[in-house]
């Protein structure tokens, strides 16, 4: 496996000082120190400390698309649409649970400021919530889904849930693997709360 290369070198140190020390209290030297360049060196790579979130999150998004669209590839053709969005659940959360520093960063560090929010809903989470989407009105034009629901409403609903499960499990004293939560979190989300005697 080849080493990776200065950029996500610092990236990675990013995330384990970001994780360690919070955003607003770490500096760009420490990321620098923990990467094993100079400061100057990372500032060849990114504009500043900001940037250096904004590129974490976009590189863990691009990853977490690729990581999905390969999920989905690795099935066999003839699996449904409900058994592809528990596919992408589990890896969704698998991916997170693998490296607590970066979940930490991702759910806790980006949350802290209103121009990180505005930047999570215009970035490449629109691409992985095309993903969710298309499985949703795949299974809405084989009739497995209901019609009258609003895909893309569907979809943000799906990543919320899975999201807010990704937090939980950061903040937490309880030890536990965090993909055990998307099948009962997908068995809601598909099955719905309302008994079925009680449905029209």
């Amino acid at each position: 496996m080849n080493p990776p290369d200065k950029r996500d070198r610092i990236l990675d140190a990013a995330t384990k000082v970001f994780a360690k020390r919070g955003f607003f209290s770490a500096q760009v030297a420490d990321v620098a120190k923990r990467a094993g360049v100079a400061a100057g060196t990372v500032y060849l790579y990114f504009k500043s400390k900001d940037d250096l979130l904004l590129s974490l999150f976009d590189r863990t998004m691009r990853d977490a698309i690729a990581e999905g669209r390969a999920a989905l590839q690795s099935l066999n053709h003839a699996a449904t649409p409900v058994e592809r969005l528990r596919h992408i659940a589990h890896v969704h959360l698998a991916r997170l649970g693998r490296d607590r520093q970066l979940a930490v960063v991702f759910q806790i560090e980006l949350r802290q400021s209103t121009k990180f929010m505005a930047r999570l809903s215009t970035s490449s989470l629109r691409d992985y919530l095309g993903l969710l989407r298309d499985v949703i009105v795949d299974g809405q034009r084989d009739g497995q889904f209901r019609s009258d629901i609003n895909p893309t409403l569907a979809a943000k609903v799906i990543f919320g849930a899975l999201d807010e499960m990704a937090t939980n499990w950061i903040l937490s004293e309880r030890e536990y693997q965090l993909e055990d939560d998307a099948e009962p979190v997908m068995n809601l989300l598909l099955g719905g709360l309302e008994a079925k005697g009680n449905q029209p």
